[in-house]
């Protein structure tokens, strides 16, 4: 089975097309003809992940799905949220985001280590119906960057039960129990189903 992902985001691909396997087959955005920025306007990750399919679906009638996924630091009334990935601005710079999260940790009097999660939720459009399928995973923020892997602010968490931070760990390790490996572990056996 064919089904376009809506993200320019290569780390994003590699590390879904690991978690599906050779089951189903990955059409980025480029091969199905789409070169202009998706929409992500909607104030919420659940918003924003249903906006993203519905543009692929309306302009290109393919099936696909897309995901959203937010860093959500309880001290921080859920910030960044739905903006994590332009926290400190346009640039989308993952140290730029860091940098800031801990400013504002800083400014607010929070101490580190401080609780957070990461929540992704899927939405997916098959023949004009949609479906939407979330996971996320507790830990927390810490005060230094650790490792190398990953991307985004996977050097600065730690998942809960875990010594070492998402970017310690390899993409294997990390497809194991993170927030995007178990929205598409519900993504993946919703399609075997279907």
């Amino acid at each position: 089975m064919e089904l376009c992902f809506a993200t320019n985001n290569e780390h994003k691909l590699a590390e879904i097309q690991a978690l599906l396997g050779s089951e189903f087959q990955l059409a980025t955005l480029s091969e199905i003809g789409c070169r202009e920025a998706i929409p992500e306007t909607q104030p919420t990750v659940v918003g924003n992940s249903r906006q993203k399919a519905e543009y692929i679906w309306t302009n290109y009638q393919t099936d696909c799905f897309a995901d959203d996924t937010g860093l959500e630091v309880y001290a921080l009334n859920g910030e960044p949220g739905v903006d994590s990935a332009h926290y400190a601005g346009p640039q989308r710079n993952a140290d730029d985001n860091m940098q800031h999260l801990w400013e504002r940790l800083a400014t607010t009097g929070v101490a580190l280590p401080t609780k957070a999660r990461f929540l992704t939720v899927i939405t997916l459009v098959i023949d004009g119906a949609y479906y939407q399928f979330e996971g996320n995973i507790e830990g927390e923020i810490i005060a230094k960057k650790r490792g190398t892997q990953g991307f985004g602010y996977d050097p600065v968490f730690r998942p809960e039960g875990h010594e070492r931070t998402f970017a310690e760990m390899s993409m294997e390790e990390k497809s194991q129990l993170s927030h995007r490996a178990r929205a598409f572990a519900k993504l993946v056996s919703f399609l075997r189903k279907h």
